[in-house]
């Protein structure tokens, strides 16, 4: 077992790490087939993704590790490749949580095996993949949004929208909130944005119904409530 957390660089004739040319092709090859399954685990985990993502997640643990190789034992270097890499981060648009978190976790693969502890780095993507799979396809976290809904509503300006609706929410709805007013045609127009969520799917035409008479038969327009980006 203590094998498996052994590196594969140690030289006993040493008593320390050196590089190899076995060595090095050894680590570099545990490092493209680690990041090739995080990559796999994103695709599954996520519908939506980008393929240009998914190769950078799987050569980041091969570039660091690289990385990770020539400057090891040198401090100087380490520090100056360190913050060459941050500058990376200010070029780069926002990335959603799952992309960042499969972003280290490339990056933290890349210098279990830059230290030659290939062991440790295959049951690291084991158990980490393992718990995100688990909880991605689990209903940890989640809510259910098949009853919000995403209402815009175009009143005259001489009706009062601050409570105007209020019984019509209290009928149709568990919660109403106006999120965004907006004013059209030089102001003869208030365009009102709500984001609410239904009783009861089956009566949503009758709640349009209700806000029609309310509004003067103006536009109203229903749909699936935005989702946030997850951008951090």
């Amino acid at each position: 077992m203590e094998l498996l957390f052994d590196s594969v660089l140690f030289d006993p004739a040493t008593n320390s790490i050196s590089m190899t040319a076995a060595g090095f092709l050894t680590c570099t090859a545990a490092s493209i087939g680690l990041g090739l399954s995080i990559a796999i685990v994103y695709m599954a985990s996520n519908k939506n993704y980008r393929k240009g993502f998914l190769i950078t997640v799987a050569l980041m643990p091969c570039i660091v590790q690289t990385v990770i190789m020539i400057v090891n034992g040198n401090l100087g270097t380490g520090i100056a490749v360190m913050g060459a890499f941050s500058l990376v981060r200010f070029r780069s648009i926002p990335g959603k949580a799952q992309e960042i978190l499969t972003i280290f976790l490339a990056m933290a693969v890349g210098l279990a095996t830059g230290m030659g502890y290939l062991g440790i780095a295959l049951l690291f993507v084991v158990i980490t993949c393992g718990v995100n799979l688990v909880l991605s396809f689990s209903p940890f976290g989640g809510r259910d949004e098949k009853n919000n809904r995403m209402l815009k509503i175009t009143v005259p300006e001489d009706l009062n929208y601050t409570d105007a609706f209020d019984d019509i929410w209290k009928e149709y709805t568990t919660k109403a909130s106006l999120s965004s007013v907006r004013t059209s045609h030089m102001g003869s127009l208030y365009k009102l944005e709500y984001l609410v969520t239904l009783k009861d799917i089956a009566k949503e035409k009758d709640m349009i119904d209700a806000l029609r008479t309310r509004n003067g038969n103006l536009e109203i327009v229903c749909g699936h409530s935005k989702t946030d980006s997850e951008l951090l």
